[in-house]
């Protein structure tokens, strides 16, 4: 992929984050105010984090629609600043880090749950959204992974067969899921099959990305790879916090880790490629 097709992709994100924004706006409206007269659901959502907060604090579904907000703000602002400063610098690890930042503004689709207590949607509706949700969200970490491969040296004139490969992969995890529409947490996932395969292959991929990039450091002399494999690290706790919390702690905390670890990762990316 050329710089000018790159940063074709970059605007159109923008632009896409934009669109999702205005869409939360409108079914904001809608949403919010029914949030107190949702039934109780004691079934909580299945992250580890949310494992701890939520022995002690109870849900709260106006910090997860926040949650979903702050999901698509930071999409947008990641995707303006990785324009803004990658604009005219080759970085071929860039392209993925923006894939990431990219897949975030999607978590919105889990507005659908409360919307179907608006418009009591057809469950097909239901199961296709989880079904994209769960899509996107590994093509999300998939995407982390792939530029922990590219800084230990994968092949970057290969960029569209690695985009190629994310999208299968992520498509082989998602279509065979199960799902069960008339089951949801306080989250607003539907209840799926094989939330712990799920994790298993979250970690070993957190793993994999956090070794490609020391073997990054190693294999180019370069002592900042380090920084951005902590970055990296930060990005991926953060983002599972956000993802998977019902409460207003997780809700901060999440968002800040999330955007830290994104801003950190960034800067040190673009201090690496600065010189070359």
């Amino acid at each position: 992929m050329t710089l000018s097709e790159r940063n074709i992709f970059l605007k159109t994100g923008i632009f896409f984050c934009i669109a999702v924004i205005l869409l939360i706006i409108a079914a904001s409206f809608l949403t919010v105010p029914i949030y107190p007269e949702i039934e109780e659901n004691s079934q909580r959502p299945d992250y580890y984090f949310q494992f701890f907060t939520g022995m002690i604090i109870g849900n709260n579904y106006y910090a997860v629609h926040t949650a979903l907000v702050l999901a698509a703000v930071f999409s947008l602002v990641g995707m303006i600043l990785i324009h803004a400063f990658f604009e005219r610098t080759p970085t071929p690890e860039i392209l993925y880090i923006a894939f990431f930042a990219l897949s975030l503004s999607l978590e919105a689709l889990r507005l659908f749950l409360p919307l179907d207590f608006v418009f009591n949607f057809p469950s097909f509706y239901l199961r296709i959204t989880t079904k994209v949700l769960l899509f996107v969200r590994f093509f999300g970490v998939f995407s982390l992974f792939t530029a922990g491969l590219c800084a230990a040296g994968l092949d970057v004139q290969k960029a569209r067969n690695a985009i190629f490969i994310i999208i299968v992969a992520a498509l082989v995890i998602t279509l065979g899921v199960p799902i069960d529409v008339h089951s949801w947490d306080t989250g607003f996932n539907m209840t799926s099959g094989y939330i712990t395969t799920f994790r298993l292959i979250e970690l070993v991929v957190f793993i994999t990305t956090m070794v490609s990039f020391f073997i990054a450091a190693k294999t180019r002399d370069s002592k900042e790879y380090i920084n951005v494999a902590i970055g990296v690290s930060l990005t991926l706790i953060g983002r599972n916090i956000l993802l998977g919390t019902d409460n207003w702690i997780g809700c901060g905390l999440g968002i800040s880790l999330l955007s830290f670890g994104t801003l950190f990762l960034c800067s040190k990316v673009h201090k690496i490629y600065l010189w070359l």
